[in-house]
């Protein structure tokens, strides 16, 4: 496994399911501030028609739909039906995940902590997601809210840094020493 982390807002996504982990995934979508989110929903439960907003086609997507995206999600679906969109989203190149089946996958989702940009992420490979979630859930107790804030003091002060023209070595170095200056994990 290799840690990526996609910029959602420059790539077209797809999500595919009628159901809790459809929508499971479209709110870690809009979290992550994804652009161009559609949602292909047979079915759709009434909570996830509520959360798309108008992005629903309602019906499985076509291989020539797949083809117009970088990343498809897929949930809520038999195995044999999951199995046909990964193999779809596959032959054309897109990126696939297969809610907790990791044989179907060409990437996992991660234990996410979001405190603004801030983005720590857990992952054990889809081995277990129950550990992934209580590791996630001690560093939301070890990273609050104020990291969000923390997170802006920094960049501000990196901002002006490479303003002046700094070399990467002394902004680095100016960066741990304002941590340290404030504190932040003493």
């Amino acid at each position: 496994m290799l840690p990526v982390s996609l910029d959602l807002s420059k790539l077209p996504v797809a999500v595919a399911g009628n159901g809790p982990q459809t929508l499971k995934r479209l709110a870690a979508l809009d979290q992550a501030a994804a652009g161009r989110v559609t949602v292909y929903a047979p079915s759709p439960s009434p909570e996830l028609r509520e959360a798309a907003r108008g992005r629903i086609v309602a019906r499985l997507p076509k291989e020539d739909d797949i083809s117009g995206f970088r990343v498809l999600f897929v949930g809520d679906f038999s195995p044999e039906e999951a199995e046909v969109l990964a193999a779809r989203a596959r032959a054309r190149g897109v990126l696939v995940n297969v809610e907790d089946v990791p044989a179907l996958c060409d990437f996992h989702m991660p234990s996410i902590v979001r405190r603004g940009d801030l983005l720590i992420s857990v992952s054990t490979g889809g081995k277990s997601p129950a550990l992934a979630q209580a590791i996630r859930g001690d560093l939301e107790t070890r990273y609050g809210e104020e990291w969000a804030d923390r997170l802006c003091v920094i960049a501000d002060a990196r901002a002006g840094w490479k303003a002046e023209g700094l070399a990467l070595s002394e902004i680095a170095r100016r960066s741990h020493a304002l941590i340290a200056a404030k504190g932040w994990f003493a």
